[in-house]
Order: structure tokens, then C-alpha cells, then sequence
């Protein structure tokens, strides 16, 4: 543990021109205690650091010193691609070895390119979980992601409604999709979909598992995530919908269903208005979608959920009219 940190302490030195024991404990997680000792430790390790003393003092490599401890280990390398998303790297447990990795690449870079990672870090920034949610870390989910690492078969404990079932797993790989963890993995000869947050229990086997090598990751999420959603439209209803209805549905349905639904009308009224067909997941859910239209929508079909948009109708103007409310 301290040799890695005496390697990081002198990466942090240098890729930048001084730094303040303040800031170099603020890195390492450590006091300035441990600081002043590791410093220590590396002069007598030959190792050039220079203390400038004084109020604006700080710690500096002298005489151009280069380490050349900037190769990449294996895991530091995976991760490093993975440093666009700094929340799931916590979850996983893989921050330290990501910020070693870019300490490492910062070292090999050129002084002019030195500050490009931070230059990056400054202008883009993605932040996976959606709003409106308190995103929550499964508990497991570091030790799922190491078997995915390994490639190593777990056995687990899956909850499943009011139920547990066990199951053996091969582990291919985790999707992080709207701050919710999910695990794709064989369990006999199927390839399934896992939410990390119901697994109760997780055991690592000894025995690896051989990964097929035309498995793709992101083509795999993408068919099943399209059917999934397909799955969830269980209902249908007919619309008639303005020309603003028809550019807003797809932004207030499942959007490829919406789009579909669209282009698949035929030709528009004298008032310029088209009649569409809609999957949707339940009458309850497209009544809270489609009031989102208002009045560029008319729901046709069936005649349950047309009336139940005639009395939301008939409350709203009640409430609105004959008010003498400001007009725009």
C-alpha cells in the first residue's frame, strides 16, 4: 500500500510544477503527517523532491526529474476507459486503479499536453442517473463486477417478485442505464438480463468461464432494451392528432412507437390533422401521457378512455372558464 502511494505522490509531483502538502494529502487520503513522511522517504530514496519553504512553500521534483514507473496495468488500462463516468467507477470499486491509470498517461504526455485531462474534465462531464431519483449503489455490485472482470462464474441469489430463486451464472458484462445496474449473463444456455439491485447473495467460483468471442456488449443491451420496451405495449389506442401533436408524441410515448405510429398514418383532414394507431403499456399509463398533449391530441378509441378525457375536459374548463382570468 505505501509503495503505491509513494509511486502516486511522485506522479502528482511530476505532472504538476509545486503542490502544498495540503493538496498532496487531499490526493493521497492521507494526513500531512504521512506526507512529510513519505517525502522524507523518498529522498532517501534518491528521489529529488525539494521543499520550498514559506507561506506559498510546497513540495517540487528538482533537475527535470522523469519517473519512468508510467506503464499501465492491466487493470488500469481497462479502466481508463471507462473514466468518462466517474460514479460507476466508484460503484464498481475501480477509482483507484482509474486514477492511477491517468496519473500514469498525464506522466507519459508532453509538458505542453500535460493539462489536456483536466482541460477535458472542465468542458464534458456525463451524468448517468436520470432525474427525479435517488440513484442507490447495489451492495453486490462490486463483487459482480470483478467476476465480470474475470471472467469467473458466480452463484447467486435472485430476487424475483416474492420470491428467491438460485442460479449459476456466467457473468458477461454490466449496464449502467438510467442510474439502475443491470447484468448480462448465460444461465444454462440462455442469455438473460439481471437487475443488480435484487441479488441477495453473491459467491465467486473457482472455475472461469470461456467468454464467446463475437459476444458484443452494446449490440446485445440495444436488442434486448428494444425488446423489452415492445413487450411493455400491451394496449393500443387511436388518436387523432394537430400537426403539433404528431412532431410531440414520440417525446411523450416510447418514442420509437410514437415515430412509428406517426409514420404509419395516413393523409391528414382539411384541418390538417391524422389518425394514428398508438401501442402503449396500459389505458392508465397512456391517460398520464397523452394529458401531456392536451388539446393537439383526441382520443377516438376505445370509448373507456375517450370518456375519461371527456371529464378531465369538462373539470378543466369548468375550472378555467368564465374566471375573467387574464388572456395572453
Amino acid at each position: 500500500m505505501r509503495a503505491a502511494r509513494l509511486i502516486k505522490l511522485v506522479l502528482l509531483l511530476q505532472n504538476r510544477e509545486s503542490m502544498t502538502a495540503a493538496e498532496l494529502a487531499r490526493e493521497l487520503e492521507v494526513s500531512e503527517r504521512t506526507v512529510s513522511r513519505d517525502v522524507l522517504a523518498l529522498s532517501e530514496a534518491g528521489v529529488p523532491v525539494y521543499a520550498d519553504r514559506g507561506r506559498a512553500g510546497g513540495y517540487r521534483l528538482i533537475g527535470g526529474y522523469r519517473t519512468r514507473l508510467t506503464g499501465l496495468g492491466r487493470t488500469e488500462a481497462e479502466t481508463l476507459f471507462l473514466s468518462g463516468v466517474p460514479s460507476a467507477l466508484r460503484e464498481m470499486g475501480l477509482d483507484d486503479a482509474a486514477s492511477a491509470a491517468r496519473l500514469k498517461v498525464s506522466a507519459a504526455l508532453r509538458p505542453e499536453l500535460r493539462d489536456a485531462a483536466d482541460g477535458a474534465a472542465q468542458r464534458f462531464h456525463l451524468d448517468a442517473p436520470g432525474w427525479w431519483q435517488e440513484p442507490t449503489t447495489p451492495e453486490l455490485l462490486p463483487a459482480v463486477a470483478e467476476a465480470v472482470w474475470d471472467d469467473r462464474r458466480i452463484g447467486v441469489r435472485y430476487r424475483r417478485k416474492d420470491t428467491e430463486v438460485v442460479r449459476e451464472l456466467e457473468p458477461y458484462g454490466l449496464v449502467l442505464k438510467a442510474g439502475v445496474w443491470y447484468l448480462a449473463a448465460r444461465a444454462g444456455a440462455d442469455l438473460r438480463v439481471y437487475r443488480v439491485d435484487r441479488f441477495t447473495a453473491v459467491e465467486p467460483r473457482a472455475e472461469r468461464f470461456d467468454r464467446p468471442p463475437d459476444f458484443d456488449l452494446p449490440r446485445f443491451w440495444a436488442e434486448r432494451a428494444d425488446e423489452f420496451a415492445r413487450s411493455l405495449l400491451r394496449e393500443r389506442v387511436v388518436l387523432r392528432l394537430t400537426p403539433a401533436g404528431a412532431r410531440r408524441l414520440p417525446y411523450v410515448t416510447e418514442r420509437a412507437a410514437g415515430r412509428e405510429a406517426v409514420a404509419a398514418a395516413g393523409d391528414p383532414d382539411e384541418q390538417g390533422r391524422v389518425t394514428v394507431s398508438l401501442p402503449v403499456e396500459s389505458l392508465e399509463v397512456a391517460y398520464e401521457q397523452l394529458l401531456a398533449l392536451g388539446p393537439e391530441a383526441e382520443v377516438l378509441r376505445p370509448a373507456a378512455l375517450r370518456e375519461r378525457f371527456a371529464r378531465a375536459a369538462a373539470r378543466a374548463a369548468a375550472l378555467y372558464g368564465g374566471t375573467g382570468a387574464a388572456t395572453d
